[in-house]
């Protein structure tokens, strides 16, 4: 996906309209059905919900399996909602329940994520795992020892700490466990390609900076091609992850910022 000024401009304007009375805060997610949301899961077009995978039940977004034939087969899925953003707050409730597909990968288990500043789910590859974006694990914990949540992934991608490039695949926040298929609530602040906060119960358990492709990878590659050679990611999709384990979204919700 292709950001140039104008369409930047044209992004924020979108976003400034439709800020709802709540505080600024604007629901993407109705509460009904999956309008304004396009799935993309690795083996099928973008569009189409193979499986069913993503369902609305209960006022709840929730990801399920039942389809799949007791396999996951590595079938990672993404829910993408229809308009990007550069500056913003997205908040996001989510909790995982029952148990994960018995092939799912071991670090799958109770795990999922929003991806920020990610490509079009029309630009994916047909087999891609993941788009190329900047992922905010959500990790559930397995019931003993320490598993912190809204985590930094990088698929495709690489961030700034301490103004020095951070090129490993993770980064593990600050926050404490979240156990069993309670609640949990986490805010993350994008400022376009210069920072990145992420944000539970109000506390900052996670801060990076520059978002960027990784030139190395193919995916990002084709991307910064598009881009006029332009590393740094002003803004992108924002898409809710389907890893082998079921998860329910509550709410979904975004308060755009001025740059």
């Amino acid at each position: 996906m292709t950001f140039t000024v104008k369409s930047l401009s044209a992004i924020i304007l979108a976003a400034a309209c439709c800020v709802s009375a709540e505080d600024g805060w604007t629901p993407l997610f109705n509460g009904k059905d999956l309008e304004g949301w396009v799935p993309k899961i690795k083996g099928f077009p973008a569009g189409e919900n193979f499986g069913n995978t993503f369902r609305v039940e209960d006022g709840l977004i929730k990801v399920r399996y039942d389809g799949y034939g007791g396999a996951f087969k590595n079938r990672f899925g993404h829910l993408f909602y229809k308009t990007p953003f550069t500056n913003y707050v997205l908040r996001i409730e989510y909790r995982f329940v029952d148990e994960q597909l018995p092939d799912g990968p071991g670090w799958a288990k109770r795990n999922s994520g929003a991806m920020i500043h990610g490509q079009s789910p029309e630009s994916m590859r047909k087999d891609q795992d993941f788009p190329v974006s900047i992922e905010v694990q959500f990790l559930g914990g397995l019931g003993s020892g320490n598993r912190t949540t809204a985590n930094l992934c990088t698929p495709g991608t690489h961030v700034e700490r301490d103004g020095a490039l951070y090129t490993p695949h993770g980064l593990n926040s600050t926050s404490k466990t979240y156990h069993g298929d309670q609640w949990v609530t986490v805010e993350i602040e994008a400022r376009g390609s210069q920072t990145i906060l992420h944000r539970i119960d109000g506390a900052t358990v996670l801060q990076y900076d520059k978002p960027q492709y990784d030139p190395k990878d193919g995916d990002a590659k084709r991307l910064i091609d598009a881009n006029g050679g332009n590393v740094l990611i002003e803004g992108g999709t924002l898409s809710l992850q389907s890893e082998s384990h079921p998860v329910d979204f509550r709410k979904v919700e975004i308060k755009p910022l001025k740059p």
